[in-house]
């Protein structure tokens, strides 16, 4: 065991290193890594992209060569496989550091456990679990799809104060501020797909891509079109060369389908017994892509159907502190016979955007 507040405080820093790659490491968990060695840090790095060197390997080499005895730090178990790189456990071994302490295991199947029984069995000394619940936050898509298949999915929504996402003829733009409409953004980059439906396309015609931050990715745009309605036309193409587009439809109807192909979208069909789309089908499909944060951005339809179907992990709401009165509303859901057919919520942050309040809520399972 070593010291406790040193532990922690060099964990810390990991994970502030790791969220630096928070943009980009897709479909890569995001990973930070400090070396020290005499109460002083010789090495730090983290994982910025998928087929580059993990943030083991950087650390080593900012390091600048003899790290013998020294701690590694790092977020997220060394992985024991050969992937696109080899596995960081041999490298830590092969530098000669003494002791090893992760932040938490590794969900992945292929490493799970593996990676810190390796480096115990080459005689380092290992830890986990330090600073464990920030490390899964950090990496809450990549842990959904190792155990659960499927992505991390969170909705986000923008209303009044009264629930109120549009007027009565369609007209939203812009019912929350330009600090809020930025924060969404950065969510957006993220995540490694958004998802919208074709009433949200036909009515906003939006390009759900990220355009108030800077990044050098654009994630992957997903659309829920049972029917194949979505036009060639739409302004969803027009970016489609940097941010590909899948439809995820119930119908294969031949010359539609040809017509969005030949637009450059990517179909998948997925019924469900009543002619829709299998939305639960559709995440774990989206999960064996490699998606690990889903963020959706849709309307009041498609939302009401996730949460019904239990496809939302997630609520990232935006609430103006003005009032409608009437007009659209935020989920399609009820009506309900009993409060016990409620979608409980329990908050984990609420804060001020700009003049707009932001509420990151967890969905409650049921029972």
């Amino acid at each position: 065991m070593g010291d406790v507040a040193a532990d922690h405080r060099f964990m810390a820093r990991a994970l502030r290193l790791a969220e630096r790659g928070l943009w980009t490491t897709s479909p890569n968990p995001r990973v930070g890594c400090v070396i020290v060695r005499d109460g002083k840090v010789i090495g730090e790095g983290w994982h910025v992209r998928a087929g580059e060197p993990h943030a083991e390997v950087h650390a080593l080499r900012a390091a600048g060569g003899d790290v013998r005895g020294a701690t590694a730090y790092v977020t997220l178990e060394p992985c024991s496989h050969h992937g696109r790189t080899p596995p960081c456990a041999d490298a830590l071994i092969a530098a000669g550091v003494a002791r090893v302490v992760a932040a938490m295991r590794d969900p992945n199947p292929l490493v799970s456990g593996q990676g810190m029984a390796r480096l115990a069995a080459a005689g380092i000394a290992t830890e986990c679990g330090v600073l464990e619940a920030d490390a899964r936050e950090l990496n809450i898509g990549f842990v959904s799809r190792m155990t659960r298949g499927r992505p991390w999915v969170r909705l986000k929504t923008a209303s009044t104060l009264d629930g109120v996402t549009a007027l009565d003829n369609g007209v939203s733009q812009w019912i929350t501020g330009p600090a809020a409409r930025r924060d969404g953004h950065r969510w957006r980059a993220r995540a490694c797909a958004i998802l919208s439906g074709i009433g949200t396309v036909q009515e906003d015609d939006p390009s759900l891509t990220v355009r108030e931050v800077d990044t050098e990715r654009q994630p992957l745009r997903v659309i829920v079109d049972a029917r194949l309605a979505l036009s060639p036309q739409a302004r969803l193409f027009a970016d489609i060369g940097r941010a590909p587009l899948l439809v995820v439809c119930a119908s294969d109807d031949t010359l539609r389908a040809r017509v969005l192909r030949d637009a450059g979208a990517e179909l998948l069909v997925l019924p469900n017994d009543a002619g829709k789309v299998d939305l639960p089908a559709m995440l774990q499909a989206l999960g064996a892509r490699g998606i690990n944060e889903l963020h959706a951005e849709s309307g009041h339809k498609l939302n009401g159907s996730l949460l019904r179907e239990g496809c939302v992990d997630e609520l990232l709401m935006y609430l103006a502190p003005t009032l409608l009165g009437h007009g659209m509303g935020l989920f399609n859901l009820g009506p309900f016979d009993t409060l016990a057919q409620r979608v409980d919520l329990d908050v984990r942050d609420l804060r001020a955007v700009g003049r707009d309040w932001r509420v990151l809520a967890r969905v409650r399972p049921r029972g």
